[in-house]
């Protein structure tokens, strides 16, 4: 797959990653090969594979010759032999893979009937080729109005300078055979290089062009896939989908090519089913297959009886075998065309454990029930120290007593209490009512805030 994060420069060399097309997503150019042997030495004695994929503009590739025994390696510039002049590509591959890839595009692995690498593109060469592509987008514009006036049924797709500029390649697709002998006769006078015209199919076209398909990823054409296979409506028939020609169609305008990597599986699957022609007689009606679940293991069949609607149902395998044994035996079952589908046992995802008790989010909401005491005392006692106990009506006139201070200082936080302060009841509390407060004195002696002020007083010596 090409990087999703890198761009071409005008060079024709990645730019963004900086690793000259060749990182682990397989390179940033169309058809990009991941070498997975780079690293790997060689045998003792065996010498290293002289063959070497150069990449040109889109989706061209051809296969060179390293006589003169240069160190390349994948997004060096090299200078190839061509008829005439010399191109300049950008080498994809090289090494022992290239031997697989010669054998997959069914080329002849012995070298010596390929084209000559003859050096390293040097910055003369660079220019050169920078200025011939300087000038595709204008001629393939200037050949699709040369050929709308020659009123030629054909479109042309693109254009390709030689690296030198001597020489120009004219992609064009044609429902028909063309005769454009005519025009490239006026092509050449006008672009002053030899004009090469070339019919590709729809699918090259979009593999050169490039795009989304509707899965959201890169086109299978421009990135991998390079044997185009022809794609029959069959293959959707046993898949099961509708023949919706704008779903089943790509971008070429031509069945997708994703409909023949799964269809083998189908085939193998279908052939373990009974035969899709057999009819299934019941009491119910005679029913006519409709369509299969490979992976629910069902067939659904349609019945209809005189004067009742039509019904489709879904039967297992195993019970649509047996219906049809039956028939063979003369017999018509009785089948339930409402049969509902067995329940799944629900399966019980793995929750998270709260070992420690750390981390429940609740652990804040629930409050001590001391603090609603204490603020219970506190109201009960602000209200008292108001002059508004429960017994007296609010909005009343308050009474004015003389307050005397204690000889205990006030506790931090707490108004001091007067003293002679009367009860809930109305009547003075008698000094034997109050509560003990030998525990808050054992508190304050053991904090060391004595009611004199002082040290604690030293132990007696022995």
């Amino acid at each position: 797959m090409a990087c999703g994060n890198c761009g071409t420069g005008a060079d024709g060399k990645p730019a963004g990653c900086k690793s000259n097309g060749y990182c682990s997503t397989s390179g940033c150019n169309k058809l990009g090969v991941f070498d997975w042997l780079t690293g790997v030495p060689l045998p003792q004695g065996q010498s290293a594979f002289d063959g070497v994929e150069v990449r040109f503009k889109n989706t061209r590739k051809s296969f060179f010759r390293n006589t003169s025994g240069l160190q390349l390696s994948p997004g060096d510039l090299v200078t190839v032999d061509a008829a005439p002049g010399f191109d300049v590509g950008m080498v994809s591959l090289a090494g022992e893979l290239v031997r697989a890839q010669m054998a997959r595009r069914n080329v002849v692995v012995e070298t010596y009937d390929l084209r000559k690498i003859l050096r390293k593109s040097t910055q003369e060469d660079i220019d050169r080729w920078h200025a011939a592509r300087k000038q595709e987008d204008e001629t393939m514009l200037a050949a699709r109005q040369m050929v709308r006036n020659a009123r030629l049924d054909m479109k042309v797709t693109d254009a390709e300078f030689q690296g030198d500029g001597t020489k120009v390649i004219i992609y064009y697709t044609a429902e028909e055979r063309i005769d454009f002998r005519g025009i490239v006769r006026t092509m050449a006078d006008r672009f002053k290089a030899r004009v090469e015209m070339k019919q590709i199919g729809a699918r090259q076209e979009t593999g050169r062009i490039g795009g989304i398909g509707s899965c959201g990823r890169e086109l299978c054409c421009s990135t991998w896939l390079t044997d185009f296979r022809s794609v029959t409506t069959s293959a959707a028939r046993y898949q099961q989908l509708a023949l919706n020609p704008q779903k089943l169609a790509g971008q070429c305008g031509k069945l997708k090519c994703c409909l023949n990597y799964e269809l083998d599986m189908y085939i193998e699957a279908v052939k373990s089913y009974p035969s899709q022609n057999a009819k299934l007689k019941t009491q119910q009606g005679t029913g006519a297959h409709m369509k299969t679940d490979i992976f629910t293991g069902k067939m659904w069949y349609g019945f209809k009886k005189p004067g009742e609607g039509f019904v489709m149902a879904g039967f297992p395998v195993d019970v649509v075998r047996d219906i049809i044994a039956q028939n063979k035996q003369g017999i018509e079952p009785e089948v339930d065309l409402n049969m509902a589908d067995e329940p799944e046992p629900a399966v019980k995802a793995p929750d998270y454990e709260n070992v420690v008790g750390q981390d429940d989010l609740t652990r804040f909401d629930n409050k001590s029930k001391g603090g609603k005491k204490r603020g219970g005392r506190n109201r009960d006692r602000d209200r008292r120290n108001d002059g508004r106990g429960p017994g007296r009506p609010s909005g009343g006139a308050r009474q004015d007593r003389p307050q005397q201070q204690t000889q205990r200082p006030p506790q931090e936080g707490r108004p001091p209490r007067p003293q002679g302060q009367q009860a809930q009841g109305g009547q003075p509390r008698p000094e034997g009512d109050r509560p003990s407060n030998s525990g808050r004195s054992r508190r304050r002696r053991r904090s060391g805030d004595r009611p004199g002020g002082g040290p604690p007083p030293s132990p007696p010596s022995a």
